[in-house]
C-alpha cells in the first residue's frame, strides 16, 4: 500500500510538472521577451526590455499591420510597428514588477506574446548582534541575530559554528523571518574552557555579508533550566524558621531567591552559593500567603541566569495573636436598678490576628467582689449582657486563634456622658465630600491637660431595612481636636456622632447630629390621631420612614386653618427630638372645624405636607359650688339687661370669663334655665353637637 501510495504521488508530480512545462511553451510561442543586463537589479539600475516575435506569428493577413505594445503591469510604456521593439526602464520599485508583450492586429485584440519579471532589491546589511545560547546542560546551541533592513530578494542566512580540533557546523535558513537558528549541536562540559566561534552570512543575487564572529566558552552560553520541584517547610510549625527546597541542575552553583506577600507588588531578594537545593528563611510572617521563586547560575562571573521557576504560593503557620483588641461599649439603663451593657470590637488586623480568630473570650468582674461574675465564648465582634447599677465593673476582652490568646483588653464600665465629665465642647460636623464628615470639637477645659486620647463614635440613627445599625468609633490623640470619619457613611442618612474624652476612668462626651448628604425630605409626618386635652389639642404622629427623610431632620411643622378658608394656615414649629412624636396647641377656638397637616425639614428644605385631618374643639367642663358663682352671675345679669351697648372688661377671673361664656351660649341658644341656678356650666359646644371619637367635627 505505501508504494502505491508513493507511485501515485510521483505520478502526480510529473504530471504537474509537465502542464507547467507546456504552460511556459504555450505562453511564449508567438515571440520572446529578454531583460538586460538582468532580471535582478539593484535600486536605482536601468534594464532594457526587448520583445521579438518569432517566424510566422505575426498578424496573419498583412505582417505589415504588426503592432508590438509593452506593458509594465497594466500600463502601456512603449508601442511599434514592426517584429520586434526594445525599451528601457528606470526607477522601478523595490520589489518584483511585472512586464507583458502583446501584438495588436486591430483595435479590438490584443494577442499575449511574452512577459518577464524584474525583481529590485539591495545587498544584505550586515548580521548585527549576534548571540548564542544552550538553554540547559543537555540543551542545543541556538543562535539569533538582527537582519537588518528588507533586501527585498530571496536571501539566504548560512549559521557556521568552529570549534576545537577543526570541528564545524553549518546551517542554513531563508525568507523574511529567518532571523535565528538552531544548530542541533550540544556543547558538553568535559571541556568547558574550550573556545567556540560562531558567524552568520547572509548572501543574495546582489552580494553578502557577514557578522562579526561571536566567540565563547561552554560557561558562557550554558542558561541553566529554571529549578522545580519548589517545597517549603517550616520547623515546628512557626514561622521562626522554615526551609526552602528545591531540585537543580548538577553544575549549578549560585541561586538567587525572591519571595513576597500575595498583598504586596515588591519582591524580597536573597542570594545563595553553592546551597545545593536548601536555605533557611528566618523573616516570614505568620498566617500569610507567600509567592516564591527561584532562579539559578553555574558560574560566578560568566553566563547568566535561568529563567525564573514556577511560582509556589503556599501559607505560612499560625502564631498566637498579638496587640489588643480595640474595644468600646454602650450603656443603657433599664430600670432602677438594672442596667444594659453592650461591648464591640474590631477585628484585628491580620498581622495582629496571625491566624483565624476562631472565638473571643469575656469576662465580667465587680471591682469590690474581685471574682469573675461572668464568663462567655463568642464568635461575634459584641456582647450584651445586664448588670445591677450598683458597683463598679470591669470588662475583659481577648482573642484567641488555633495557638493561642492575645492580652485581653481591659475596660471600666463607667458613664459616657453626664454632668461634672471632662466632655469636649463646640462639637461641630461637616461634609467633607463624597461620603465623609469632618467632626472637630474643643477640649474640655481645665480637664484638657488629662485627657488620654479621644473616641469618636457615629452611628446611623434611622437605619433603613429596621436593622441595628452599626455601632462605628475611632481613637485619637490628645493633641487632635478633629477626625474625618468615612467608615459605613451613607448619603442622605443621620448619624448621632459623639465626641469622648477619656481621662483615666473618667469619660465625659458630647453629642451632635449630622449627615454627609442631605436634601428636601420626600413626605411629612402622617398625622395618626387628635385627641383634647384640658382644652388643648394634642396631636400624635407617625415618624417620617428613615428611607425618606434624606438627612438629618431639623423641624417639624404643624399647620392648621379653619374649613373652607382661604387665608393663610397658621403654623408652630417644633425643634426635632428622636423621641419626639406627639405635640399640644392651645390656639384652637371651638366649635370650629379645623384642617391640619404636618411637614418635616432639613437643612436643604421642607417636606411636602403630609396626610391632613380636621378636628373640631370639643369643650371641656368646669365644676363650682354654687356659693362660689352667686356674686359672679349678679355682675353678669346687671350687665345683660342694663341698656345700651355692653362694655365687657378687657380683664376677668377665670370664674368670670367662664360664667360669660355660659350666658352668650343661653343667649344664642334661648335656653330656659340660667346658668347660675346650675351646679356645673358648661364651656364650647357640647359633646351633643360634635361626634364622639378623639377625633371631632362640628355639626
Amino acid at each position: 500500500m505505501a508504494h502505491t501510495v508513493g507511485g501515485c504521488s510521483l505520478a502526480l508530480i510529473f504530471i504537474i510538472v509537465l502542464l507547467l512545462v507546456k504552460a511556459n511553451i504555450d505562453a511564449c510561442k508567438r515571440g520572446d521577451v529578454t531583460v538586460e543586463p538582468s532580471h535582478v537589479i539593484s535600486l536605482g539600475s536601468a534594464v532594457n526590455i526587448s520583445c521579438s516575435l518569432k517566424p510566422e506569428q505575426g498578424c496573419p493577413q498583412y505582417s505589415s499591420l504588426n503592432r508590438l505594445i509593452l506593458y509594465k503591469v497594466n500600463e502601456k510604456i512603449n508601442l511599434l510597428h514592426g517584429h520586434f521593439l526594445s525599451s528601457q526602464v528606470t526607477d522601478l520599485p523595490l520589489g518584483t514588477t511585472v512586464f507583458f508583450c502583446k501584438l495588436a492586429c486591430s483595435k479590438k485584440k490584443e494577442l499575449r506574446i511574452c512577459g518577464a519579471e524584474i525583481s529590485v532589491g539591495v545587498v544584505p546589511e550586515q548580521p548585527q548582534n549576534l548571540s548564542c545560547i544552550q538553554k540547559g546542560e543537555r540543551g542545543t546551541v541556538n543562535c539569533t541575530w538582527d537582519r537588518g533592513r528588507d533586501t527585498h530578494l530571496y536571501t539566504t542566512y548560512t549559521l557556521q559554528l568552529n570549534g576545537p580540533k577543526n570541528l564545524t557546523w553549518q546551517k542554513q535558513c531563508n525568507g523574511h523571518y529567518c532571523d535565528h537558528l538552531d544548530l542541533g549541536v550540544n556543547l558538553i562540559p568535559e571541556l568547558p574552557e574550550s573556545s567556540y566561534t560562531a558567524k552568520v552570512t547572509a548572501t543574495n543575487r546582489l552580494g553578502n555579508a557577514s557578522s562579526f564572529p561571536s566567540t565563547f566558552t561552554f560557561w558562557d552560553i550554558v542558561r541553566p533550566l529554571p529549578p522545580c520541584d519548589i517545597r517549603i517547610k517550616c520547623v515546628n510549625a512557626s514561622v521562626s524558621r522554615c526551609i526552602l527546597q528545591w531540585s537543580d541542575e548538577g553544575l549549578v552553583l549560585l541561586n538567587r531567591l525572591r519571595y513576597r506577600p500575595n498583598s504586596s507588588w515588591s519582591w524580597k531578594m536573597v542570594s545563595a552559593t553553592n546551597v545545593k537545593g536548601r536555605h533557611d528563611l528566618l523573616d516570614l510572617k505568620p498566617f500569610t500567603e507567600y509567592e516564591f521563586q527561584i532562579s539559578s547560575k553555574l558560574h560566578l562571573y560568566k553566563g547568566s541566569w535561568s529563567d525564573w521557576s514556577e511560582s509556589l504560593r503556599t501559607q505560612t503557620p499560625e502564631e498566637e495573636p498579638t496587640g489588643t483588641l480595640d474595644v468600646w461599649y454602650m450603656k443603657q439603663h433599664i430600670d432602677y436598678s438594672r442596667q444594659q451593657i453592650s461591648l464591640f470590637w474590631k477585628n484585628m488586623s491580620l498581622s495582629e490576628a496571625r491566624g483565624k480568630i476562631l472565638h473571643y473570650r469575656v469576662t465580667l468582674q465587680e471591682v469590690a467582689g474581685g471574682k469573675v461574675t461572668l464568663q462567655n465564648i463568642t464568635e461575634h465582634t459584641s456582647w450584651t449582657w445586664v448588670i445591677p447599677r450598683t458597683g463598679n465593673w470591669v470588662v475583659t476582652v481577648s482573642a484567641a486563634n488555633s495557638k493561642g490568646s492575645s492580652l485581653p483588653t481591659r475596660i471600666n464600665i463607667t458613664d459616657l456622658l453626664g454632668p461634672g465629665l471632662p466632655a469636649p465642647r463646640q462639637v461641630s460636623a461637616n461634609s467633607k465630600g463624597g461620603d465623609n464628615i469632618m467632626v472637630t470639637w474643643e477640649p474640655p477645659g481645665k480637664a484638657a491637660p488629662a485627657v488620654q486620647e479621644y473616641v469618636v463614635e457615629w452611628r446611623e440613627l434611622h437605619p433603613r431595612g429596621g436593622t441595628q445599625p452599626p455601632l462605628n468609633w475611632l481613637r485619637t490623640t490628645p493633641y487632635n481636636v478633629s477626625a474625618l470619619i468615612s467608615e459605613n457613611i451613607k448619603p442622605y442618612s443621620c448619624y448621632e456622632i459623639s465626641v469622648y474624652a477619656l481621662s483615666g476612668d473618667q469619660r465625659g462626651g458630647s453629642s451632635i447630629r449630622a449627615n454627609s448628604k442631605h436634601k428636601a425630605p420626600l413626605s411629612g409626618p402622617h398625622i395618626n390621631a387628635i385627641s383634647e386635652e384640658k382644652g388643648s389639642v394634642l396631636i400624635s404622629w407617625n415618624e417620617v420612614p428613615a428611607q425618606e427623610q434624606m438627612g438629618c431632620l431639623l423641624h417639624y411643622r404643624i399647620y392648621w386653618k379653619e374649613q373652607d378658608s382661604n387665608s393663610q394656615p397658621q403654623l408652630c414649629e417644633i425643634p426635632y427630638r428622636v423621641s419626639l412624636n406627639s405635640h399640644s396647641i392651645d390656639s384652637l377656638q371651638p366649635r370650629v372645624t379645623y384642617v391640619l397637616w404636618m411637614t418635616a425639614l432639613t437643612a436643604a428644605g421642607e417636606s411636602p405636607p403630609g396626610n391632613k385631618r380636621e378636628f373640631c374643639l370639643e369643650g371641656y367642663l368646669f365644676f363650682f359650688r354654687p356659693s362660689d358663682l352667686s356674686g359672679v352671675v349678679k355682675k353678669f345679669q346687671t350687665q345683660r339687661t342694663a341698656p345700651g351697648p355692653r362694655n365687657i372688661p378687657s380683664w376677668r377671673s377665670p370664674v368670670e370669663e367662664t360664667i360669660r361664656r355660659g350666658f352668650m351660649r343661653e343667649e344664642e341658644h334661648q335656653a330656659g334655665n340660667g346658668a347660675a341656678n346650675k351646679s356645673r356650666v358648661e364651656v364650647g359646644s357640647g359633646s351633643a353637637q360634635c361626634g364622639g371619637g378623639t377625633e371631632k367635627k362640628c355639626v
